[in-house]
């Protein structure tokens, strides 16, 4: 009700706001949409997303955590149909061109808002999408306020906790047996922060001894909820049968419709699946040519099979042989990173900024088993947070997992996967994305683009001759070749329904990857939906975008011009990208 309350008193200032600024005759629509977007819709937005907001940097609303419940659901769907409305006050022809981008951001952020609490209603059936570790990650660790002040905050937020999963128990009905067994996993990892890291920064901070028993306090109710939603969630794992089980698949008509609001292509979904068949076929071909190449060197003496592909995986098996081991795994990605830096500057690619260093570390508890390795980077409020590379170690792991592991991330393809996430990859990217003059831009950030960019990045560094050899251009095909079938993979499973098994001939026969690799790609994708497909989709537009401005500029085309041109726009769909830059 309170909250309500605020959200009516918030938008009738913003309306006030609107009035003044149109009242004031500034000059034109550009102006004013300018000003209603900076001063107006972001406070708004924020105040409705305050986890949101702090992963974002903007820590004002730190003291706040949505209940999942139908009133604030409600207040969502009152906050966006404002949006819509305040959206159609302005004349979209006579905005700038940047400002074109952000209207047409906020309009899919409408879209997309109401597609997922109308119609895919994940609240409904994955149990995962209840976690506060973001929620209290940031708060702590992205944020540069004094101990004291980000304690108090987080105590409010924390006090809401034991709310927050009661509301989410009446959610849940009819879960993925996959998201179930996520949700529990996860929310363990949650442990350790309640119980360990909160309770030391109360320790230290320099609160009065009522606050530190307050805090101390809060943060054992919020220990106790999450501890009873795992009991919750295993105690209905117990009692659930078949017939309560919801399918992971989420069909053709709900994929088509969440490819549309996610990738924000110019292609469909259909047609994006043809072009990576087409890309699988002519990877195919260049991988057997180089295959070929290398036989006499790695396979003297012994006849080469008659079928293609036999002879393709003989060769990458040879070379997987070459890895580092499960005890240096981090410390081989933490030297490549420095040999990345030197590349890049000695071949004038892009530029980078030497001001924002890049942190190995382990991935997070509560952050375990969706992905081997990612980026956490610092939101647009909070630029000068910390930049992590998260990478799971393989302590874990048994000795056969690790050495499958090993295999498909050898000495070839883990230098890829460095590019691809760390430099010039996914840091880099946010990076720039932060350095953007609209703050949409890096707030609304387009995945395709960003995983697009990670994936482009990789055939062009290869293309610049890094590490130039025969072997490290097969493992690239091969690298290339796994995202492509990602999105086969992903639009198989959810749209053509295809089994585990289809999903394993795809990737261990055709696209050379490990059982190890294979299995976790199919786990992926019954967690996820389109997020597999973003990959293969936003690189082919960025490499289609690339070609049309080489062939419009003719010899005066930059490579490191387009790269910085390109990431100036922050992250917004390719397709909006490429109206701006062939503009």
């Amino acid at each position: 009700m309170r909250k309500s309350i605020y959200l009516c008193i918030l938008l009738l200032l913003s309306a006030s706001i609107t009035h003044e600024l149109r009242a004031a005759g500034h000059e034109g629509d550009d102006k004013m949409f300018t000003e209603w977007k900076e001063r107006v819709f972001m406070d708004s937005l924020w105040a409705n997303f305050p986890e949101w907001a702090s992963q974002q940097g903007y820590h004002k609303y730190d003291n706040r955590l949505n209940i999942p419940d139908d009133a604030n659901a409600k207040t969502k769907m009152i906050f966006i149909e404002w949006v819509d409305a305040e959206l159609k006050k302005f004349d979209f022809a006579a905005l700038s061109d940047l400002n074109k981008t952000d209207y047409k951001l906020l309009q899919n952020f409408i879209k997309s808002t109401r597609f997922y609490t109308l119609e895919f209603k994940e609240n409904e059936w994955n149990p995962a999408s209840y976690n506060v570790g973001d929620a209290v990650d940031y708060v702590i660790n992205n944020n540069p306020a004094p101990l004291d002040i980000k304690l108090k905050n987080l105590g409010a937020r924390m006090n809401l906790v034991p709310a927050y999963y009661e509301a989410a128990k009446k959610n849940i009905n009819h879960p993925t047996r996959e998201h179930l067994d996520l949700a529990i996993a996860q929310t363990k990892g949650l442990i350790f922060m309640f119980s360990e890291v909160i309770q030391d920064s109360i320790r230290v901070s320099t609160l009065g001894d009522k606050e530190k028993t307050l805090l101390t306090e809060r943060t054992n109710a919020a220990l106790r909820a999450v501890k009873g939603y795992i009991l919750w969630l295993k105690e209905m794992e117990g009692r659930l049968t078949k017939y309560d089980i919801r399918s992971f698949a989420i069909g053709k008509e709900m994929y088509a419709k969440k490819f549309a609001v996610d990738i924000a292509a110019r292609y469909s979904a259909d047609e994006m699946y043809q072009k990576a068949v087409n890309r699988k076929s002519e990877l195919h071909n260049e991988m057997y040519d180089i295959a070929v190449s290398l036989w006499p060197r790695y396979m003297a003496g012994q006849a080469m099979p008659k079928d293609s592909l036999v002879t393709i995986k003989m060769i990458v098996d040879k070379l997987s042989e070459h890895h580092s081991t499960r005890e240096d795994f981090m410390a081989t990605i933490e030297k490549q990173m420095p040999e990345l830096v030197k590349f890049i500057e000695d071949n004038k690619l892009i530029e980078l900024d030497p001001s924002k260093p890049l942190r190995v570390r382990k991935t997070p508890e509560y952050m375990a088993g969706v992905a081997g390795a990612s980026i956490n980077s610092p939101g647009p409020y909070d630029k000068e947070g910390n930049n992590y590379y998260n990478v799971t170690p393989l302590t874990d792991y048994t000795p056969e997992m690790a050495e499958s592991y090993l295999r498909e991330y050898n000495d070839y393809v883990l230098q890829i996967l460095n590019i691809h996430e760390a430099i010039p990859g996914h840091y880099v990217q946010l990076i720039y994305a932060n350095r953007s003059p609209s703050i949409i831009k890096s707030v609304f950030g387009n995945g395709a683009m960003i995983e697009g960019w990670a994936c482009y990045v990789e055939r062009m560094m290869i293309e610049a001759g890094y590490h130039a050899s025969p072997e490290m251009k097969l493992f690239y095909d091969k690298w290339n070749l796994r995202e492509a079938c990602n999105f086969l993979l992903d639009y198989g499973m959810h749209v053509k329904g295809w089994s585990q098994q289809q999903v394993m001939d795809l990737l261990v026969k055709e696209a050379f990857q490990q059982e190890a690799e294979a299995t976790e790609k199919y786990k992926r994708a019954t967690l996820s939906q389109v997020q597999l497909a973003s990959y293969f989709s936003g690189q082919t537009e960025i490499l289609e975008l690339r070609e049309e401005m080489k062939k419009n500029l003719g010899k005066s085309f930059n490579l490191k011009k387009f790269h910085e041109q390109f990431l100036s726009y922050g992250s917004a769909p390719v397709r909006e990208i490429r109206e701006l830059m062939l503009k």
